[in-house]
């Protein structure tokens, strides 16, 4: 008896026991006599199912889950007679909190071996390639401009307006680099492609290459996420050998070649040109635009800079054509979002799906609610610098223009829920308390402004003058929002200024029974 298992190397995974649930199979398989084989898979997003072990049968997989090395004996001798184990969930593509999602670039991830190009071309990988490749790169740019993908690392700006301009600026030499340094709270879809389906990066990176004609590509990623700096590699190296990175790519003309570099983990070498700086060998602080990077960025040299989301759409979009991509969506938000729960919340992992969706079916629904089991009191969307949602805005559909309508940001597509024991004073001053340890420190408003905000919110909590403060807070916001050189601190207002504005009454001293009664 022969038997093919699955199990995710995903680092969310690993951190749950993925490996040790991995090699108990192989022991287990081994004492028993059972030939078995045990592809290690990116994951397919169910973390709260994680470690998930799928079996390939003639049916196509099932799956079990959460499963522990303990489950692991149990687990075979059930395989080995056929019979029904606890932890079976049933056909994995049947679950319903996968089966409810809409998944174009997400579509490959746990279900190849991420290390196996032959794997992700037998899955449809490369097609989008062959097909620019025959387009030429006018036709592509106006296929990405047709598809309405945008910017999917926080400002939405749309691509195919960003490759244009590169590839109408004249210069000996462009660069492709992709923003892999993924630094909000509760968002690791980025992580989760480059571990689970490292090729589609490569292959988004390529067409862009093609597109402005830039021949060397750079994928910026944090050091915090040593599993995906590893899968990168190893599928750089893959594709080098397979002929689809280098010289003569595919078989045409075409040369494009890329390089892994490692940040060092600074939050604010996530805004573009604080990432040039650090590529370029020096310290991560934010330029002055203009020029901007498509005109003057890397080594001063015009550049595409898009995140990891934005590179892995292309693939699609080049294979299927842009109508098929923009199919999905609402208004100028086209295309698919893959959306990220996490927090307090019971169903917690990717969900990706067209946009349109509103805040509460994700929270309530797809979420489930919190883990504690308390209501949900607030929910932050777009990373720490996202602002928080009250219920009464649940309603609002996740789309770009109808969060800017209400003062929010998708940004990167991160959920953290909250539930009723929440204390918003303590998340506004998070909120300053971050910005002012991750400030390059490069412009007033956000090196100053912050370390002051931390201060008056402080004063704030312990009740000192609080009329007086809570308008020297919302001063010190505006300035911060207009005044500041990038994101980091222009973007800092929306958690305070929402948590005052929603939740004002954690702010606001509670009348005493005298003042009452007067």
């Amino acid at each position: 008896m022969s038997m093919r298992l699955y199990v995710s190397r995903d680092a969310g995974a690993v951190a749950v026991g993925a490996d040790d649930v991995a090699l108990a199979l192989e022991q287990a398989a081994a004492k028993r006599g059972i030939a078995i084989e045990i592809i290690r898979t990116g994951s397919r997003g169910l973390y709260w199912l994680e470690p998930l072990v799928e079996v390939a049968t003639p049916q196509g997989r099932i799956a079990f889950g959460p499963v522990s090395e303990t489950d692991v004996p149990s687990l075979l001798d059930a395989l080995a007679s056929n019979t029904p184990h606890l932890l079976r969930l049933g056909a994995t593509d049947e679950i319903s909190w996968l089966k409810r999602q809409t998944r174009l670039t997400f579509a490959r991830c746990g279900v190849i071996d991420p290390r196996s190009l032959d794997d992700y071309r037998a899955h449809g990988g490369y097609k989008g390639l062959a097909h620019a490749l025959s387009l030429g790169a006018d036709a592509i740019l106006n296929e990405v401009t047709a598809s309405g993908l945008r910017g999917r690392g926080g400002a939405g700006f749309p691509t195919g307006i960003k490759w244009k301009t590169v590839a109408q600026a004249k210069a000996d030499r462009k660069f492709i680099v992709c923003n892999a340094d993924e630094g909000d709270s509760g968002t690791f879809a980025d992580r989760m492609i480059m571990e689970g389906d490292p090729f589609l990066v490569i292959e988004g990176m390529t067409i862009a290459g093609i597109t402005v004609g830039a021949t060397k590509g750079y994928i910026y990623i944090r050091s915090e996420y040593p599993h995906a700096v590893e899968a990168m590699n190893a599928a750089i190296t893959a594709a080098k050998r397979g002929g689809y990175l280098g010289a003569n790519i595919g078989g045409s003309k075409q040369a494009f070649d890329l390089e892994v570099r490692v940040g060092a983990g600074a939050y604010v070498c996530g805004e573009e040109t604080s990432l040039l700086e650090s590529l370029e060998g020096r310290r991560g602080i934010v330029r002055a635009k203009p020029p901007l990077p498509a005109h003057h960025g890397l080594f001063g040299k015009p550049t595409v800079i898009n995140n990891v989301l934005s590179f892995a759409a292309i693939p699609f979009i080049l294979a299927e054509g842009a109508k098929a991509y923009a199919d999905f969506g609402m208004g100028r938000s086209r295309g698919t979002m893959p959306i990220q729960l996490a927090g307090n919340i019971r169903y917690g992992g990717l969900f990706e799906t067209a946009f349109g969706v509103t805040l509460g079916d994700l929270v309530d629904d797809i979420g489930g609610g919190t883990f504690t089991g308390r209501p949900v009191r607030a929910v932050q969307v777009g990373g720490p610098l996202g602002a928080y949602f009250p219920r009464a805005l649940f309603d609002t559909p996740f789309d770009y223009e109808a969060f800017a309508a209400r003062d929010g940001l998708i940004g990167h597509g991160g959920i953290v829920v909250f539930d009723d024991s929440v204390d918003m004073r303590r998340q506004a001053r998070f909120a300053m308390e971050f910005c002012a340890i991750e400030s390059c420190g490069k412009c007033t408003p956000c090196r100053i402004g912050s370390t002051r905000g931390v201060e008056t919110i402080e004063r704030i909590i312990n009740g000192e003058r609080v009329s007086e403060n809570l308008a020297l807070v919302e001063d010190l916001c505006n300035t911060m929002k207009f005044g500041s050189l990038c994101a980091l601190g222009g973007f800092t207002p929306y958690p305070v200024l929402s948590a005052l504005k929603h939740f004002r009454e954690d702010f606001v001293p509670a009348p005493t029974t005298l003042q009452a009664a007067e």
